[in-house]
């Protein structure tokens, strides 16, 4: 009896520990006849950075909406740490910092506003300024606290949404082209973030840029037509960007 008491706990912690980050089970999404993704089925475990890669039109934009709540799946399952995101979209939105293709801002707010204005409708209270101050830090956004969204650039407004994303602390980060707009220069800045926020978190991020593969990713993704073609390493495309490039040209040529 003593025995089975101890082994109890022990049970309970595996199985805890081995709760996927992110699951989509037969995921799919059609608009009138059109199927923009089909039965999509992956695993995500905590730690990983993986890059969702495809042509455009492949469906990964729509994938990203229906993990993150966003956009209800025709067909299938999406999970975040466990939760049906159709059962309990806040408790996803609790998880999950999302960096849409182009930011919903409000052109007039200056980025401190905008963050202030987006944790008090989270609820964040007593923690929002000093997330405030450090995803403006992280995000290199000290010279345009005082300047209103609208009249950044786009690699600034980039940067904003970034920091939006990240500003709840969450588990899960989903960035649609995290580094699109960017200088060469705020594109590293980005990389060496996300490879530190991905020591803790579980990072799905899309990217057309092969070479951020390589720099980045321990895992890739691949779709077409709204279909799986690949799973694995960044290895498995090939050992340089060449090599990437014909690989990617390969699997999305039909």
């Amino acid at each position: 009896m003593s025995t089975a008491t101890a082994a109890a706990p022990a049970k309970e912690e595996s199985s805890a520990t081995d709760i996927p980050a992110i699951s989509a089970t037969g995921l799919g999404r059609s608009f009138g006849g059109y199927k923009a993704v089909s039965d999509l089925s992956f695993s995500l475990l905590k730690g990983q950075l993986v890059a969702f890669l495809g042509p455009n039109g492949a469906g990964k934009s729509t994938t990203m909406r229906m993990l993150t709540g966003y956009l209800a799946p025709t067909t299938g399952t999406a999970r975040v740490c466990g939760i049906d995101v159709a059962v309990d979209p806040v408790g996803v939105a609790e998880r999950v910092g999302y960096l849409p293709e182009n930011g919903p801002f409000y052109p007039d707010m200056t980025p401190v506003a905008l963050l202030s204005f987006l944790g008090r409708a989270r609820g964040m209270g007593a923690a929002l300024p000093g997330r405030i101050d450090a995803v403006i830090e992280q995000c290199r956004l000290g010279e345009v606290t005082g300047k209103p969204v609208g009249k950044l650039s786009k690699g600034y407004r980039q940067r904003v949404g970034m920091a939006a994303a990240m500003l709840h602390d969450p588990e899960v980060l989903i960035l649609d082209e995290p580094t699109a707009g960017l200088d060469p220069r705020q594109v590293e800045q980005v990389r060496t973030l996300l490879k530190g926020l991905a020591a803790s978190r579980t990072v799905l991020l899309s990217t057309h840029i092969l070479s951020e593969v390589r720099a980045l990713a321990d895992r890739i993704l691949m779709i077409h037509r709204g279909r799986l073609v690949h799973d694995g390493g960044p290895a498995s495309l090939g050992s340089t960007e060449r090599e990437m490039e014909d690989r990617f040209r390969a699997l999305t040529a039909s």
